[in-house]
């Protein structure tokens, strides 16, 4: 939380709701393994849509030093702004996409970290994450993005154009949190919602 004239603010971070779920936390995809198998089978499926996605399954986190996969992806920026993105570009999008607002507060018993996702340095899916792409977070200093990155609205127009499916959230810097994170206190909003 930040302090601004004596009033504390809330910031959030945000994760798509999942079709399945168990429990009230967030488990991150390699720890459904073997408590919930079929959840894991099912989530993992969208690994192999692409050639070069399977190798997300095995690549690494510097400085978490972990998995991809062992660490819950968050947004830090309301979803609201990808929608508008779409919207504006014309881009069919599910309205009543849901997404957990999160308080940054509830990631406090995790390392945490901001994979910078950054147009200049992101070699595809296959490839490592450079070391300097990832900052560790003190959850006392985040701040949520108040705007979309440029470069994300731009990939969007580009790969809309050429009608190629693509990801959501491309060039959009991710919370990453090692650990599970609870959602008792998680509101659930649509990206339609404004901020």
């Amino acid at each position: 939380m930040n302090e601004i004239g004596g009033v504390l603010i809330k910031q959030y971070v945000y994760y798509m709701v999942p079709s399945e779920m168990k429990g009230e936390k967030l488990i991150p995809l390699n720890s459904l393994k073997y408590p919930y198998p079929q959840m894991y089978e099912k989530y993992t499926k969208k690994y192999f849509d692409h050639p070069e996605r399977p190798k997300l399954l095995s690549k690494q986190v510097p400085k978490l030093n972990c998995l991809w996969n062992d660490v819950l992806h968050f947004l830090p920026l309301h979803p609201y702004y990808v929608y508008m993105a779409f919207t504006k570009l014309d881009i069919k999008a599910k309205e009543k996409q849901r997404f957990f607002k999160v308080p940054i507060v509830n990631l406090k018993n995790n390392k945490n970290a901001i994979y910078l996702y950054s147009q200049e340095n992101y070699k595809g899916p296959s490839e490592p994450i450079e070391k300097d792409e990832i900052k560790l977070l003190n959850i006392e200093d985040y701040k949520e993005l108040t705007e979309l990155p440029p470069a994300a609205f731009e990939y969007y127009k580009k790969e809309s154009r050429k009608g190629n499916r693509f990801g959501l959230f491309p060039y959009i810097p991710h919370v990453l949190s090692l650990g599970e994170v609870d959602i008792n206190n998680a509101e659930i909003i649509t990206w339609k919602e404004p901020r």
